[in-house]
């Protein structure tokens, strides 16, 4: 935005025809001039030459803002440099995420938003997914799409391995729904091999048998628009049922079955749409018209020759179970189809998912290895973070929305411009409330994700990094297709190419480089590793140069979060959203003034990360600017003088700020005249610059990056306020900022309750953690105090996450500082799943 302001001043003055040197040359040449006659004319000629020159300037200052916002050359099209990609090899073009890789990831439950849904990692794919019939106030309504209204008991994956398996449990007031997912590759089947699905329907109270039918939905969909074949149930099989059939380049010939020894009723339908996210509502519609005319809610048997999606219903006295198997012809006799067929249901798929929850656990123990300290119950809950984690990991395909800034007036049309059409597969923080893509989450979800599977975790950085455009940007939250965009309140969806997000990705690419000279991976690995990361060097390299620039502050070593509010005069403090920490205190007025701590050790991270990055490729020319850049921000001295509160040992955010701002209601005449009560911020001293003294979780960032030297009087500070519970310390975890704070708990506008502001957070704790663990192995004279925190912090964080799963089946987004209560987006399983990290003890050695 400063670089912005400062343009249109130029242009301004350009205009005006304001440059000295055009007038000291017209006056030397009236001075010239003897004759009034001719000195006239010199004015008029030189007058002239001056405003055709200030013209010239100006068209080819446009002409240099065209050719860096519209490029593309070689087409010879207008076409914004915000939305073009980086000019580099993408990284999801290497060898590595081809092949075997790749088929073997290509269907999976990448469809996060729904209580069940599969889908293929293509564009336009074969879908398929689960409604049922709950009960609400006495009525029937659809469960589909994942929404706290539904008001479920608990749902979320117990299991899930993030490639070929996975276990669901959903309880919906009796009704105990389990889903479970399995993939088969056999040597005939197609491209991607084979899929099941069991789902059983079970009572809440055990060996209950409910006097309920339970009225459940499966159904297949072709995003493309493509008919689907309907079967006609004819099978040798008396308990083996053909539901459909099609043709897919990707897959091949293909064929849906269901399965079941129990005795239910099949209704079916079909609907011709490309507006799949609104399937919930088509199969309501077709319900009450056959309730109405029936008397049943049943569907109402009818499908076209041209339906794309086709809906089965089975209804059946619980318990109840049945297997749906989806199979592909790429060759193969029919007997062996058949074959196929029966080792994905019945008795064999019980067996096969038997081995995969038994080969899930193992695999657990050895990732993780937790201790005899972590009781059973505890590890369920780890287990159930893990596969909630793996189970909501998703592909979308579409185009972002960009928001366009004032000055790019010329690009016709709205108020935003689309990006290119690109696919993401990602992990999301929580799927009823953000079943999306969210950059600095991302990093988070990895540190995880990495342990488990690093191939899996490469592709999806991978996936991130080739979102990059060709300034260096990454829009901070992916909203890609119709079903993403259906969960998103339209004020959210443009994102800002001023703004960017905490570069988090660098925790898990430092983790990597790391383990690599620790020798914790094969050859193999080691050389698929060296070649993601010498592909994404020059993407990693415009990333943190985007950051450089356009985050950097006045001066040198300084940052600060672009894209805050001046002007507001509604909010109690503007919220800082790039920062990740939306609501959290900084400065009260902001401006290109303001230095924000927590972003300059995010630089250090990045900036060392390159730096390491180079030392492992062996280039030593670039290694060398990183190093040089990371030893500057590392600069104990200078950290100090820019950000630290001598008498409290907090490090702080400097800027434009004052204490006394309060929010007030106040009269306020509208636009028609009439006048109205609304509560608007008020300032009630002039502010100055100054450090913000408000102490919390940006206090500590120097502290979680261990800038401070382990014999420093300052780390005794900071554990001081870690350890304080006047300021932050909670005994279910720290709480984000201090109850000292003028703004602790304090909602920033009528409508915005306190978010960063009292709440305890689970990446915080965690990265909070990691530092005391650290510090208290390293010799100085505060190691003993470092453990003793250490392990109370590390208890009351595992105790009160365990005793909340318990009590709601859910982690939670945050928790309350002084009950301990899961509190914001439950089933939040992004970040919140790091408590498996805090259990296993597993903290970056690096």
């Amino acid at each position: 935005m400063a670089g912005v302001s400062r343009r249109n001043t130029r242009d301004k003055t350009i205009s005006a025809g304001k440059s000295p040197n055009y007038d000291n040359a017209a006056n030397t040449r009236t001075r010239k001039s003897a004759a009034r006659g001719r000195r006239g004319f010199n004015r008029i000629v030189t007058s002239t030459f001056a405003i055709l020159l200030s013209i010239g300037i100006v068209l080819i200052t446009i002409g240099f803002f065209m050719k860096n916002y519209f490029i593309n050359p070689a087409k010879e099209t207008v076409k914004p440099r915000v939305v073009t990609p980086l000019p580099a090899p993408k990284l999801m073009d290497l060898p590595m995420f081809q092949g075997e890789h790749k088929e073997s990831l290509y269907w999976g439950t990448y469809r996060p938003h729904v209580y069940f849904g599969i889908r293929a990692r293509t564009p336009q794919s074969l879908l398929a997914g689960l409604m049922w019939l709950g009960v609400k106030d006495g009525r029937y309504v659809m469960r589909h799409v994942c929404q706290d209204s539904d008001e479920l008991a608990t749902y979320g994956w117990t299991h899930h391995n993030g490639r070929d398996y996975g276990r669901q449990v959903l309880v919906d007031q009796k009704l105990v729904l389990t889903t479970s997912f399995l993939k088969s590759k056999e040597k005939d089947s197609g491209y991607g091999g084979d899929w099941a699905v069991r789902i059983e329907a079970q009572s809440e109270v055990l060996n209950e048998e409910m006097e309920e039918i339970a009225h459940l939905f499966f159904y297949v969909a072709d995003e493309e628009g493509t008919a689907l074949g309907l079967g006609n149930g004819a099978s040798d099989d008396p308990d083996d049922f053909l539901l459909a059939f099609g043709s897919r380049n990707d897959v091949g010939n293909w064929e849906l079955h269901l399965e079941s020894k129990e005795n239910f009723e099949f209704h079916y339908s079909g609907f011709k749409t490309h507006n799949i996210h609104n399937l919930s509502e088509l199969v309501q519609t077709n319900l009450a018209i056959q309730a109405r005319t029936t008397g049943r809610f049943q569907l109402s048997d009818t499908s076209d020759h041209a339906s794309n999606i086709l809906v089965f219903q089975v209804s059946a006295m619980i318990p109840f179970k049945a297997d749906v198997a989806f199979v592909t012809k790429s060759s193969g006799s029919t007997s062996r189809l058949k074959e196929r067929i029966r080792s994905l249901t019945g008795d064999s798929l019980s067996s096969h998912l038997e081995q995969k929850q038994e080969q899930f656990d193992n695999k657990f123990q050895r990732c993780f290895d937790m201790s005899d300290e972590i009781n059973p119950e505890a590890v369920i809950v780890a287990k159930a973070a893990l596969g909630n984690l793996l189970g909501g990991v998703g592909y979308f395909y579409g185009q972002s929305k960009i928001s366009l800034p004032p000055s790019s007036k010329l690009v016709p049309g709205d108020n935003y411009i689309s990006y290119w059409p690109a696919e993401l597969y990602t992990a999301v923080p929580s799927r009823p409330f953000f079943p999306r893509g969210f950059l600095w989450d991302e990093g988070f979800h990895q540190l995880l994700i990495w342990k488990w599977d690093a191939n899996i975790s490469l592709d999806i950085i991978g996936h991130w990094l080739d979102l990059m455009n060709a300034d260096g940007w990454i829009p901070r939250e992916q909203i890609l297709g119709a079903e993403a965009l259906s969960k998103v309140p339209s004020e959210f969806v443009l994102q800002h190419p001023t703004n960017g997000n905490p570069p988090t990705l660098f925790l898990v690419l430092r983790e990597f480089v790391c383990s690599i000279k620790k020798d914790k991976f094969s050859a193999s690995q080691i050389n698929d590793i060296s070649t993601f990361l010498r592909r994404a060097f020059v993407r990693l390299d415009a990333w943190y140069k985007w950051f450089n620039t356009t985050q950097s502050g006045k001066e040198a070593g300084t940052y600060f979060w672009h894209g805050r509010d001046n002007v507001t005069t509604r909010e109690l403090n503007p919220k800082s959203l790039s920062s990740g920490l939306d609501d959290y205190p900084r400065a009260s007025h902001p401006s290109e003034d303001e230095r924000h701590v927590d972003l300059r050790c995010w630089m250090h991270l990045a900036a060392d990360c390159m730096s390491s990055i180079s030392e492992f490729l062996e280039d030593s020319h670039i290694g060398k600017e990183y190093s040089l850049t990371a030893k500057l921000l590392s600069n104990f001295d200078l950290l100090n003088q820019i950000h630290l509160d001598n008498t409290s040992g907090a490090y702080s955010d400097y800027g434009i700020h004052t204490e006394k701002v309060r929010l007030s209601w106040q009269m306020v005449e509208s636009a028609g005249g009439h006048p109205s009560r609304e509560l608007l911020r008020e300032v009630l001293e002039k502010p100055v610059l100054r450090l913000v003294p408000h102490i919390g979780y940006v206090s500590l960032f120097p502290f979680m990056s261990r800038l401070i030297p382990a014999d420093s009087w300052i780390l005794e500070k900071q554990l001081h306020l870690i350890s304080d519970t006047t300021t932050l310390w909670t005994k279910f975890g720290l709480r984000s900022l201090s109850k000292t704070s003028s703004v602790y708990m304090q909602r920033n506008t009528e409508h915005d309750p306190p978010y960063w502001r009292g709440p305890i957070w689970m990446n915080m704790n965690y990265m909070i953690l990691s530092a005391l663990n650290y510090y208290s192995q390293v010799d100085g004279p505060y190691q003993d105090r470092a453990k003793i925190i250490y392990t109370d912090l590390r208890n009351n964080l595992i105790q009160n996450v365990v005793k909340n799963y318990k009590q709601t089946g859910f982690l939670w987004e945050q928790y309350d500082q002084k009950k301990g209560k899961g509190k914001g987006a439950r089933l939040f399983t992004g970040w919140t799943s790091l408590i498996v990290l805090i259990m296993a003890e597993s903290y970056s050695e690096c």
